[in-house]
């Protein structure tokens, strides 16, 4: 018997969202959840960073996930373009993927930094499940 999907899986909507947009492939085809070490620049890693169950007397209970995403490039400007093309994949769409439904997503947060050889662009996005 197959276990039921929940907002534990919404990193499975985020990613198959993100390859299927043509300005995310465009700029990677390389989609990794949570950590790689074996990759080679550009690449996109993506993470659960939290998740808050919100009870409402009017509707049914939803989740409200953070999702961390990590646009990996070799130059700077590559990698705004790269986090420029996944903001536009992902901000203010509605999905369902494998019977997981995501009814809003946007941008809360973002950072720039840098490690090692790669420039970081980190986007946080509050997923609804």
């Amino acid at each position: 018997m197959a276990v039921a999907k929940t907002s534990l899986s919404a990193g499975e909507i985020i990613r198959a969202i993100l390859i299927e947009d043509a300005e995310v492939t465009k700029r990677t085809k390389k989609i990794f959840p949570v950590n790689t070490d074996k990759a080679e620049l550009p690449y996109i890693i993506y993470r659960r960073a939290g998740l808050v169950q919100a009870q409402q007397k009017t509707r049914l209970p939803y989740d409200e996930v953070r999702i961390e995403m990590i646009c990996c490039t070799a130059k700077y400007g590559d990698g705004v373009e790269l986090a420029e093309a996944v903001r536009g994949a992902l901000e203010g769409r509605k999905y369902t993927h494998k019977g997981l439904t995501m009814s809003s997503c946007y941008l809360a947060d973002s950072e720039e930094s840098n490690s090692d050889d790669a420039f970081l662009q980190t986007l946080v996005f509050n997923v609804k499940i």
